[in-house]
């Protein structure tokens, strides 16, 4: 957990999931909103959305209790994902051969920050 400039990261490391189809659900909550983000995730039919939830719950407490950000002004400001192990695994195949089986595992790393307050121009203001 790091806070830079009101920035808040959470990791999870050797999520036993491929990093492309990981990056799939990752794409759709970058830019969101917290919230938005969280029914997204929710109502994903992707097996990977389950992790993705939880971690983004973990950076929304961790800004919330370690740095005293506001719950309803933080963004997913970015949501990456990185290539961890490869398990190898062997399958039997005909005449006695063998056939090879990678079990791919990622890291997700989501970073939340809050959002700047739009400032409201009025018609006096403007002029």
């Amino acid at each position: 957990m790091v806070a830079s400039k009101k920035q808040v990261k959470a990791v999870a490391r050797t999520i036993r999931i491929s990093p492309q189809k990981l990056n799939l659900v990752a794409e759709t909550i970058r830019g969101l909103k917290v919230d938005k983000a969280l029914a997204q995730l929710t109502f994903s039919r992707k097996r990977a959305a389950v992790d993705v939830k939880k971690l983004l719950t973990a950076a929304i407490a961790n800004a919330e209790n370690n740095f005293g950000m506001d719950i309803d002004n933080l963004v997913v400001a970015e949501a990456y994902v990185g290539k961890a192990m490869v398990m190898k695994r062997w399958h039997a195949a005909a005449k006695g051969s063998g056939h090879r089986i990678l079990k791919p595992f990622s890291n997700l790393t989501i970073v939340v920050k809050e959002a700047e307050a739009k400032k409201e121009t009025t018609k006096k203001e403007a002029k």
